[in-house]
């Protein structure tokens, strides 16, 4: 079983559309902060240090996917559940569950990939292997 972490948000006024329900690109927003806090509690240092330490700058995303299940609105507090769904070489998967209290509003994926510096061209970046360290600390 891999790390998991839950990181919770309060639905804002502006998060939701005319008809007072979220409006879906905020699904995606939360999920990207849940994968940072993710990152950080699991003792993932920040992509400042492991650039300095390993080159990694990042994990940017490949592809990104919800499906929504129930509806959501402002006043309301939500918890992202976060872990890693599949390593796939370079890449991984991140499962994301939205829910408000036990009821899971969105079913959400994230295909992240760790990333430095290429090194021929520094305008332009490269896919590399996830370090052993990082697999660990997401184990």
């Amino acid at each position: 079983m891999s790390f998991r972490h839950t990181t919770g948000f309060e639905i804002e006024f502006g998060d939701c559309d005319p008809v007072g329900i979220v409006f879906y690109p905020n699904y995606y927003r939360w999920m990207d902060a849940a994968a940072r806090h993710f990152f950080l509690a699991a003792g993932v240092p920040s992509w400042t240090e492991t650039a300095a330490s390993d080159g990694i700058i990042g994990a940017p995303l490949l592809e990104t996917s919800a499906r929504y299940l129930k509806p959501a609105t402002y006043g309301e507090r939500i918890a992202v559940d976060t872990s890693v769904a599949e390593w796939r070489g370079k890449s991984f998967v991140l499962a994301h569950a939205i829910r408000r209290a036990d009821t899971v509003l969105v079913e959400g994926s994230e295909t992240r990939v760790l990333v430095r510096r290429h090194p021929d061209d520094p305008a332009r970046i490269q896919a590399v292997d996830p370090p052993a360290w990082f697999r660990e600390k997401l184990a």
